[in-house]
């Protein structure tokens, strides 16, 4: 008998040593697969944390116009800026002890397991706010032990490498609240019209109950269950100390206001400005198309919204739907080069092409300014004359020619002073201008004024005959309209990154490219183009505009067969305007051709209707005086017409018109000038100041 029962007890010990053994294998090894496990999620590092989150793009004062997603409205916001109250609530239902585990509470997973074996179903999770933030970023919600397992090794590896203040940051941020809303944020805005930080307690509450079943738990879903679940979560709350009983019951009877529908703004307006503004995020700032679309960025643009509209209102007001014309419109500030409103075309949806940009259209005559900037900076003056009459230029020793011609094949047959010949737009005049200057001095100039379309040598030239963008155009007359600062036209002055970093920020620092005093004069000049017939002087191309304008402007139209622009400015906006036919059709009909200033008579008075009428600033270094506009000598107190014209100082003219006076009195005005001048300071008879 002891014998059998010491053969029994031996036979125990080796079950006993064989399990413990075992046992101590398995530990072994589960020990080495945990620390393995640990290992390589080490050697892995952090887990990416990007998700698709809505670009969104702002007007210059702020509002959203613009909006790229895949239909999951999502707008990252740093911990800081969510509600304190929701950040708590969500802990309380979610997660109490989201700061005490390591990414898996084991106390809730054993809880979570009886519970499921006395019901004999699935009826409780245990899944920590970790586990959670995990399947939305890296995984699909279906319910294999692969999934659980990938589920679990993520949440190592979220955990070891991302503070807790970070995962829960992410959790809020893409946690789906039902509605097409993901993340606190779209969450707040769609139910109650405000950004997550502005939450109270009782719609923090309600909002952190959505996620368990959005379909169940939204208030427009059923309101008496998502009452309910909220009086659980501030029950919740209550127990883990975070607000008072009191603070519970007058939270769960105040009645919220809902709102329902997420702030879109004014989207589908400017969609060729949102077009532009998207080219520059990939060809300027080098981001690709996933991270301009899904990226989660906040673009502030320059746009204009009211000034966008009226600019989309001009071209449909002033286009017939009978015609095929298209437009291109760019509008911009001329002190930072801010583009205010873009038009390139009439109907989006029809035609994407953005004419304002990507169009490359032959300017005519608007290329005139630039080219007579040039002459004055080779001694030329707005009193500057040579004749206008139909001349043949003959080149290669007369092999080639050119033979320019004015509109209606009306020249002047005698002299003509270089403002008369812009504001008549005189061909022969800009020709012989610039061959005089040289063929290349014209190209060299245009670079200056931003203009970056390729430009050919030939004498046509000086009539515009080389195509160039419509927003090249607004981009060189700004820097006329502030007096010589390069400016280049800016579609987007900031962009800030999913977690509010600025990753991109225009600088605003202008540099002199011209001179100021003749920028100055120049741009007087151009006010001429609206100047009014009188007494038999020529009709100017701008003088129809005339007597619908309120306020000073300063521009030029020009022509060609197939494309007509305006393009001018008030001393705060300026505007360029083109239309034509999209396969460079020929523009024939009369009403046609005045299309492009129609346009932008209408949106600058529309524009600057609020904005006080100011007036061109004679520049520092320029003179004024009247002058015979018809020969560009002084005018007398005879002289039938005189305008005041600007001069770089020392440049203006010295002899009197003499046209209308007889012999005596021409000889007693000059005599007069002679004492004043012999009366002047020494030094600015010196300087000739």
């Amino acid at each position: 008998m002891e014998l059998m029962t010491d053969q029994r007890f031996r036979k125990t010990v080796k079950i006993f040593r064989a399990l413990f053994f075992i046992g101590t294998m398995c530990l072994t090894v589960l020990m080495l697969a945990y620390f393995s496990v640990l290992g390589y999620a080490k050697i892995l590092g952090p887990p990416p944390l990007a998700v698709p989150q809505s670009t969104l793009f702002l007007t210059d004062d702020g509002k959203v116009f613009g909006e790229s997603d895949s239909g999951q409205k999502r707008y990252w916001v740093p911990l800081k800026d969510v509600s304190p109250d929701l950040v708590k609530a969500t802990l309380s239902i979610e997660d109490r002890n989201f700061y005490g585990h390591s990414g898996f509470d084991y106390k809730r997973i054993a809880g979570a397991a009886l519970a499921d074996i006395k019901a004999m179903a699935k009826v409780q999770g245990a899944s920590t706010i970790t586990q959670q933030y995990a399947r939305n970023l890296y995984l699909e919600h279906d319910k294999t032990w692969k999934r659980k397992a990938a589920e679990a090794f993520y949440t190592i590896r979220l955990e070891m490498n991302y503070s807790k203040n970070e995962i829960l940051e992410g959790y809020l941020n893409t946690i789906y609240y039902g509605n097409g809303s993901y993340g606190v944020q779209a969450a707040s805005q769609y139910y109650y019209g405000k950004d997550a930080r502005d939450l109270s307690l009782a719609e923090s509450a309600m909002l952190a109950g959505i996620p368990k079943g959005p379909g169940i738990y939204s208030p427009f879903a059923s309101m008496e269950k998502a009452s309910g679940r909220q009086q659980i979560i501030l029950n919740a709350m209550e127990s883990k100390g975070y607000i008072s009983k009191k603070e519970a019951k007058s939270a769960a009877s105040q009645e919220l206001e809902l709102v329902g529908e997420h702030p879109t703004g004014d989207l589908g307006q400017a969609p060729y400005f949102l077009d532009a503004v998207k080219n520059a995020l990939k060809n300027t700032l080098q981001l690709d198309d996933r991270t301009i679309e899904l990226g989660g960025l906040k673009v502030y643009t320059t746009l204009d919204l009211k000034q966008q509209k009226l600019a989309e209102e001009a071209v449909a007001n002033h286009i017939s739907n009978e015609t095929d014309i298209q437009a291109g419109l760019v509008a911009m500030d001329p002190k930072n080069g801010h583009v205010k409103a873009l038009v390139g075309g009439r109907n989006y949806e029809d035609s994407p092409f953005n004419r304002a940009v990507q169009a490359v259209r032959q300017p005519g005559s608007t290329l005139k300014p630039l080219l007579y900037y040039a002459a004055l900076e080779q001694g030329f003056t707005p009193s500057t004359t040579m004749k206008s009459e139909l001349t043949t230029f003959r080149f290669d020793d007369g092999d080639e020619e050119y033979t320019p011609h004015n509109f209606n094949n009306k020249y002047a047959d005698g002299e003509i002073t270089m403002a008369q010949a812009l504001a008549l737009s005189d061909n022969v005049y800009a020709v012989k201008t610039h061959l005089f200057l040289g063929e290349e001095t014209l190209i060299e100039t245009a670079e200056r004024f931003g203009i970056t379309s390729k430009m050919d040598e030939v004498p046509s030239l000086a009539l515009g005959t080389s195509g160039v963008r419509v927003i090249e155009m607004a981009g060189a007359y700004s820097i006329l309209a502030n007096g010589g600062e390069k400016v280049a036209p800016v579609l987007i002055h900031r962009v800030e990154d999913h977690s509010g970093e600025v990753i991109y920020e225009h600088d605003e620092k202008g540099e002199p490219v011209l001179q100021p005093e003749l920028a100055s004069v120049m741009t007087h000049m151009m006010t001429g183009m609206f100047d009014k017939k009188l007494n038999g002087y020529s009709s100017v191309t701008g003088s129809s505009m005339a007597d619908e304008m309120t306020r000073p402007y300063a521009g030029k139209s020009g022509s060609t067969e197939t494309d007509s622009w305006m393009v001018g400015f008030a001393p705060q906006l300026v505007t360029a305007v083109w239309t034509g036919y999209d396969k460079g059709k020929p523009i024939e009909l009369t009403a046609e051709k005045s299309i492009s200033k129609n346009v932008w008579l209408d949106f600058m008075e529309k524009a600057l209707e609020d904005e006080p009428r100011k007036k061109f600033k004679k520049g520092k270094g320029t003179v004024a005086v009247y002058v015979n506009p018809e020969n560009g000598k002084l005018a007398t107190d005879d002289c039938p017409i005189k305008r005041l014209t600007y001069f770089k100082a020392g440049t203006e003219p010295q002899e009197y018109c003499t046209d209308h006076l007889d012999e005596e009195e021409h000889l007693h005005k000059e005599k007069k000038h002679e004492e004043k001048h012999e009366k002047q300071p020494w030094y600015k008879r010196i300087w000739g100041s």
